[in-house]
């Protein structure tokens, strides 16, 4: 019954989110319809009208049975290897993002220690950390491309770096409010016990810090994936859904670019409950009680 009661309100939603798709997928393709059907001297019925609405091979706004089905052909019904598989985009993408990932995450969390131990860099790292932010991704991320291409860095890795910068920052400010969470209290028991900077890290402020860590990891990974779709875009890369978006615009396939929106979703789904079932792990290896 929990579980029923927890399911009816996304699904109530999902419901009301697909019936107003449809409903702005006709007032959207409705004008090019009826300019074809005058131009075709075509007269057709209300019924009639709405179905062509949702049948139209390069529309507007493709109704969601149209995502629905590209999506299935693209995902199970092609060769992973075909570069028309959203498995393949997607894996291409993913790779960025984990490199990515696993960059932010370790960068993050060592500017966080070195914030927490060291006065200077709270005052004077911090600030520069947050206006960092504030630069638009879509901005710097033809820079980042241009610049390690002079060098002669291509591929992979300017992608990556270009989700660093994004997934780094959650991280960062995640584990310093972890680090920073033990009570006065608890921090005067162990100068009690006389124990070392070292001891108070490890046994105190570490342990305290994992809640924090994991669940800033789960924004940082998904800010890692829109940046490596955001790095595919200045490229001209030809795989990932980034690139399969730039197809998909330019050749008019809005399909095609809600399709690749659909699995980029997908995976961001995936990663960000991945990075829930390992904190769910790590916590109750240290002893959590299970929620």
């Amino acid at each position: 019954m929990t579980a029923l009661r927890n399911t009816i309100p996304v699904l109530t939603i999902l419901l009301a989110i697909v019936i107003g798709w449809y409903a702005l997928t006709y007032v959207m393709n409705a004008p090019f319809q009826r300019d074809l059907d005058r131009r075709g001297g075509v007269t057709s019925t209300a019924g009639e009208f709405f179905v062509k609405t949702m049948t139209q091979p390069k529309p507007t706004l493709p109704a969601p049975h149209q995502v629905a089905q590209n999506f299935f052909e693209n995902t199970f019904l092609r060769k992973v290897t075909s570069n028309r598989s959203l498995v393949y985009h997607a894996w291409v993408t993913l790779s960025a993002t984990l490199l990515g990932f696993a960059f932010g995450t370790a960068l993050g969390i060592a500017i966080a220690v070195g914030i927490v131990h060291v006065r200077t860099l709270d005052r004077s790292l911090m600030p520069w950390i947050i206006t960092s932010q504030t630069i638009p991704i879509l901005a710097l991320a033809p820079m980042i491309i241009v610049v390690l291409a002079a060098i002669g860095i291509v591929g992979l890795i300017p992608k990556a770096l270009i989700s660093t910068y994004l997934s780094f920052f959650p991280v960062a400010v995640g584990m310093v409010k972890g680090l920073r969470s033990p009570e006065l209290t608890h921090l005067d028991l162990m100068h009690t016990y006389h124990a070392s900077p070292a001891q108070v890290f490890w046994k105190l402020r570490v342990p305290a810090s994992v809640p924090f860590l994991f669940t800033s990891m789960k924004v940082a990974v998904a800010a890692s994936l829109v940046g490596a779709i955001v790095g595919e875009l200045p490229t001209g890369a030809v795989a990932g859904i980034g690139a399969k978006l730039l197809t998909g615009a330019y050749y008019s396939q809005t399909i095609d670019m809600f399709s690749a929106l659909v699995a980029g979703s997908v995976v961001a789904i995936l990663l960000v409950s991945l990075v829930g079932l390992a904190g769910r792990i790590v916590e109750r290896s240290m002893g959590a009680r299970p929620a």
